[in-house]
């Protein structure tokens, strides 16, 4: 057993650091296509519906990272601002692992 944070409580911690951004996590969960919003520590589901108790993870652990968006906040729907698309997940943990994170 590992002591190390899951990926989603990672993305999350990334986000308390960095308020202003958000990260988009394009993701397959259970075969199935799932956009997930990460924003000040807590994650939300785009298309699949979301817990109400923050501690039932939106992201579980097997979940297949595709790619991760990084957005400016607010998040805007109608016209994202996007800092960098289709970032994968290897480049964006070594990013993260920089920060201590």
């Amino acid at each position: 057993m590992t002591n190390l944070p899951s990926l989603a409580a990672r993305l999350e911690n990334y986000t308390l650091k960095y308020p202003q951004e958000i990260l988009l996590v394009h993701t397959l969960i259970d075969g199935e296509e799932d956009m997930v919003l990460v924003f000040k520590g807590f994650s939300s589901s785009l298309i699949r519906p979301t817990a109400y108790d923050p501690e039932v993870p939106v992201l579980p652990e097997t979940a297949v990272v595709t790619s991760i968006d990084q957005l400016k906040s607010p998040y805007q729907p109608q016209s994202p601002q996007y800092i960098a698309q289709n970032i994968s997940l290897e480049s964006f943990i070594a990013k993260i692992t920089a920060l201590g994170l």
